[in-house]
């Protein structure tokens, strides 16, 4: 098995903190790297996904910042439940930021969120707390305009199925919109934190995914263009010049909805899951935006 560049060996051999915080009745699994008393840079995973797809990159980055990460309740590692909201989900992210120490800094931290994800954080800038936050980026992530949909979801109810094998299961792994994948090895990895053993009367024994299937019929959303015309902080765009979501028009319509002089860097030749095909680029951007942006505090 191809075990991966030798900066992605090196990462992996950084252990992190590892714990979880109870948010509302679910326990959610974290992650963190880096000292306390560094800027804070809490990382969030897109839909369907879990805390160690930062976990080759964390390590990188908290060479500045203390680093933290964690798995949405109903993904990863982290509890269940009968109904979810994106104002539920942000609470968990400011949870996991404290049980962290990302607000020991004496400046506020800063909230990066791939994807789905990133639906989270522009509701952690533009909610009650808001304010607490130095920015927030968005990586890659889908805010579309008025009348424009996007036809496909990340899964659904209709992923129960239970495969004999681990091996079997990650046969099927899949990236949702499907890309290349530059690094097997990375794709290796984040694939199998996406499963998990099982064996009870109702699922039967063998293999099963980690997320909740029911999750996306569970979900309270309210409308993300909203919140992207009045953050309580700075907001940021990072996005893969090959994305299959980040249309022109998409760019166009976060470009005019944000506040004016919102950044949008463009990574080149990377496609939407930008951690798995250029992971490297998505670093120094992330540390270039984070070091040059006049508008977080120093």
């Amino acid at each position: 098995m191809d075990e991966g560049p030798d900066w992605f060996q090196a990462a992996l051999a950084v252990q992190p903190e590892r714990g979880s915080v109870k948010v509302e009745g679910a326990a959610i699994e974290t992650r963190a790297w880096g000292e306390r008393g560094r800027p804070g840079l809490l990382l969030m995973h897109g839909a369907g996904a879990h805390a160690d797809w930062w976990s080759f990159l964390a390590p990188l980055l908290a060479e500045d910042f203390r680093v933290a990460a964690f798995s949405w309740s109903g993904m990863g590692g982290s509890a269940w439940r009968e109904r979810y909201s994106i104002d539920l989900f942000a609470r968990e992210a400011f949870a996991v930021a404290e049980w962290a120490g990302l607000f020991e800094a004496g400046r506020p931290p800063v909230f990066a969120a791939h994807s789905f994800g990133g639906r989270i954080a522009l509701r952690c800038a533009a909610g009650e707390r808001g304010g607490e936050l130095a920015a927030a980026v968005l990586i890659d992530t889908l805010i579309n305009p008025p009348g424009r949909t996007f036809g496909g979801r990340p899964f659904d109810a209709r992923n129960t199925r239970v495969y004999a094998t681990e091996a079997e299961e990650l046969g099927r792994f899949r990236l949702i919109p499907p890309q290349p994948a530059a690094e097997p090895a990375l794709l290796a990895y984040v694939a199998r934190g996406s499963v998990r053993a099982v064996d009870d009367p109702q699922q039967g024994k063998g293999w099963t995914w980690r997320f909740d299937p029911q999750l996306w019929n569970r979900l309270d959303d309210n409308p993300a263009a909203d919140d992207l015309a009045r953050p309580l902080c700075p907001v940021a765009a990072i996005r893969g010049a090959r994305s299959a979501l980040m249309a022109p028009e998409v760019t166009a319509f976060f470009t005019a909805q944000a506040p004016a002089g919102t950044p949008v860097v463009v990574v080149p030749e990377a496609h939407h899951h930008l951690m798995l095909d250029q992971p490297l680029a998505l670093v120094a951007a992330l540390r270039g935006l984070l070091a040059g942006w006049p508008a977080i505090p120093a």
